[in-house]
């Protein structure tokens, strides 16, 4: 495949992500925001975290865009090339492991209710997300390393994180290998198993409806297909460059994939929580709309799929 071909292909499902996933992101994040401003739950909290990170790698994807236009080649500043390179891995692998805590505590909130309710504080899954964040960036810290510290630095700057020298790969590749185990393979064994307990849990609740454990199974399925189609063929090629010593050619590709997550995820958000349930007449947006137009502000709003409810009582999903 020549270089035009290529490029045409990132330029396009950068663009088709850029356009369908800004929009969904921008909703999630309104409905987030207001949902945490009345009466927050961990799950909601976590799940704005994970909508800013999809929101962060959108506003950076228009300089992919500008890369991709120009043949791959990046006619911006080395620094540019940093921020846009830390920014659009660090959020990847951010998802990877919201995502992984999102389930940790859909998980304990079934199994463990009386454990859940004392975890319940806001201050949790603000710790939770924000040690996350820094671990992520602190990783993704070396897109700086490598393209500026003295002794790795390549004087060949006219494309992006690309075209690595020996020094720079004795350092990169041992990192990645790192990062296939912390931001792909123990997040989807520990995410794996989390939704497969969850599951079972629901099934053994008769007075839970065939409807709201199809529910349950629609998230479950969906925040594992992200790991194995998005986050899995990403990550694989840092398993198997270490192996070859290289930066695979076809890793580029396995980004594109990472790319669309950002539009799978509002679908994730849909089975996450009740506020985009729009069937309900509770549901935060017809409210939130109705009161604005009588010139009031938001009170009460309805619950996000609150697990220790749904495993006791026949909840609204």
């Amino acid at each position: 495949m020549n270089s035009l071909v290529k490029s045409q292909i990132i330029l396009t499902v950068y663009i088709i992500s850029f356009l369908i996933g800004l929009p969904a992101n921008l909703v999630a994040l309104y409905a987030f925001s207001i949902k945490i401003h009345h009466s927050p739950l961990p799950t909601d909290i976590l799940l704005l975290n994970l909508t800013v990170s999809d929101l962060l790698f959108l506003i950076i994807l228009p300089l992919k865009m500008h890369e991709a236009a120009s043949g791959m080649q990046w006619n911006l500043s080395d620094l540019m090339c940093s921020i846009t390179s830390f920014t659009f891995f660090s959020t990847i692998h951010t998802s990877s492991l919201l995502l992984m805590a999102i389930a940790v505590v859909r998980y304990v909130g079934a199994a463990f209710p009386v454990i859940y309710q004392h975890l319940k504080k806001p201050v949790y899954p603000i710790i939770i997300s924000a040690v996350i964040w820094l671990i992520s960036m602190g990783h993704c810290s070396i897109t700086f390393i490598i393209q500026h510290h003295p002794s790795l630095s390549s004087s060949d700057s006219s494309m992006c994180y690309e075209n690595f020298t020996e020094k720079q790969l004795e350092v990169l590749l041992p990192l990645r290998l790192e990062f296939f185990f912390l931001f792909c393979l123990v997040p989807l064994i520990i995410t794996t198993f989390c939704y497969l307990r969850l599951i079972l849990i629901l099934y053994s609740r008769p007075r839970i409806s065939w409807m709201q454990k199809r529910k349950a199974i629609g998230m479950a399925l969906g925040t594992l297909a992200v790991f194995l189609i998005c986050v899995g063929p990403f990550n694989f090629s840092f398993l198997l460059g270490y192996f070859q010593g290289q930066s695979p050619v076809w890793r580029y590709y396995t980004l594109l994939l990472s790319t669309l997550n950002t539009c799978i995820d509002p679908i994730i958000f849909y089975f996450s929580s009740s506020i985009f349930h729009f069937t309900s007449e509770k549901s935060i947006f017809r409210k939130h709309c109705s009161k604005w137009r009588r010139g009031t502000y938001l009170g009460q709003d309805h619950e996000s799929l609150d697990f220790t409810k749904l495993t006791h009582h026949n909840c609204s999903f």
